[in-house]
């Protein structure tokens, strides 16, 4: 049989597969589409009246559309900390949840897209972007090696997972020779995504508040934390509602993964705070504003002051062996490090850099209920998304799905 019809078989089986399920997964679905219908009826009132009806401005131009950007990049990005050990250092305990994580993978960067398209306005401005239409500005502008790598590793997650898939689904080993060098690959595009995401920030000289050298490092942590975090509580419901075998020891060695980099990323920030309020200066204005409040404003007061106790808590929790290898205490503590990396990268990196303005107006920020609404809609298509590919993999991977001669 040729690869094309193998191809148009599988697209059949996975449809198949996706469209069929009990009465739990079926409520899910809805309710994913549901929250994507009203998404996208947030969005058709952006459309129409145009970026007015979030609460962004001319001063505080990135909100929550940006700040979810910069987080789901680094969930992307944190596949690799599943795909080195298994198709690098042959970890076999790693395996089975590699799959997974590309898949989680995927659908963050498809967020990624999506919350940069929903910040521009819309996708008639998109061909700004494509080469030799728009004005792309390359290699000088930040934003261009943004877009140029986060849809190669976009590229190298699909294709990578697809292939090995591909060739299980017919019954066949993947060859290590095709897919590793691309594993390979993704290692050090991993750690690309987030760099060139940061210094996207760190190269606004007009924004002192990013201009911190720890910057690119601390993003890598966070990512390294969250993303994890965020693939164990996906593993943990996948051991509940199927049968893919996903062993205790897979659990506790992404865990520790985990536990390292929120323990490096609360020493950054620990670092940054230091740094900003021993020997403060005028450039410490915005972090004023986001910890105490400036001049009677103190909107994200309290988004910052929930975050730092909660990665405070579950890096401590997560410290102790006891605890971790404990699962429920685990998921508690993975769920609380993953919200207070949300709030830590998205209010409490984005917005302050705009506030105090250049010259020390403070317009305050918080979204609009438009902005919420297209926000939980496309974190609802991410998850859409995830649930088919996930549940096509774990299908071939226990041998469920497989092609019928």
């Amino acid at each position: 049989m040729g690869r094309l019809k193998v191809f148009k078989k599988l697209v059949k089986d996975s449809i198949d597969i996706s469209t069929h399920g009990t009465r739990k997964y079926h409520l899910w679905m809805a309710f994913l589409t549901a929250v994507m219908l009203a998404g996208m009826y947030c969005y058709a009132i952006q459309l129409k009246e145009g970026l007015v009806v979030t609460g962004m401005t001319d001063r505080v131009s990135w909100g929550l559309y940006i700040s979810n950007f910069t987080f789901l990049v680094g969930v992307a990005a944190a596949a690799v900390m599943l795909v080195m050990p298994t198709y690098v250092l042959h970890d076999v305990d790693f395996k089975q949840a590699v799959l997974i994580g590309e898949g989680v993978a995927v659908a963050a960067l498809l967020m990624c897209l999506a919350f940069v398209v929903a910040d521009m306005g819309g996708p008639s401005v998109l061909w700004h972007m494509i080469p030799g239409l728009g004005v792309f500005n390359f290699p000088n502008s930040m934003l261009t090696w943004d877009v140029l790598v986060l849809n190669g590793y976009l590229f190298i997650n699909i294709t990578i997972p697809f292939y090995i898939l591909f060739r299980h689904y017919q019954g066949k080993e993947a060859l290590s020779r095709v897919y590793v060098p691309g594993a390979f690959l993704s290692v050090f595009w991993a750690v690309g995504i987030h760099l060139v995401t940061a210094f996207l920030y760190q190269g606004l000289q007009a924004r002192p508040f990013w201009n911190n050298a720890l910057l690119g490092p601390r993003f890598l942590a966070s990512a390294f934390a969250a993303g994890p975090a965020l693939i164990i509580l996906v593993l943990s419901v996948i051991r509940k509602h199927t049968d893919f075998p996903l062993p205790d020891k897979t659990i506790k060695k992404i865990a520790l993964v985990v536990t390292v980099a929120a323990q490096i990323n609360l020493i950054m920030l620990g670092s940054e705070l230091f740094k900003e309020f021993y020997a403060p200066t005028h450039h410490s204005e915005s972090a004023y504003y986001l910890y105490f409040g400036l001049h009677g404003k103190h909107a994200l007061m309290p988004w910052i002051w929930t975050a730092i106790p909660l990665n405070i808590i579950a890096t401590i929790t997560l410290t102790f062996h006891k605890f971790r290898n404990n699962l429920t205490i685990l998921y508690i503590c993975c769920f609380l490090l993953f919200v207070a990396i949300w709030i830590e990268k998205g209010f409490g990196l984005i917005v302050p850099g705009f506030i105090p303005g250049p010259y020390g107006k403070i317009v305050e920020y918080l979204p609009t209920g438009i902005e919420i609404g297209v926000t939980l809609g496309i974190w609802a298509m991410g998850a859409f998304v995830f649930t088919i590919l996930a549940r096509t993999a774990i299908g071939i991977e226990t041998g469920k799905l497989r092609l019928k001669s």
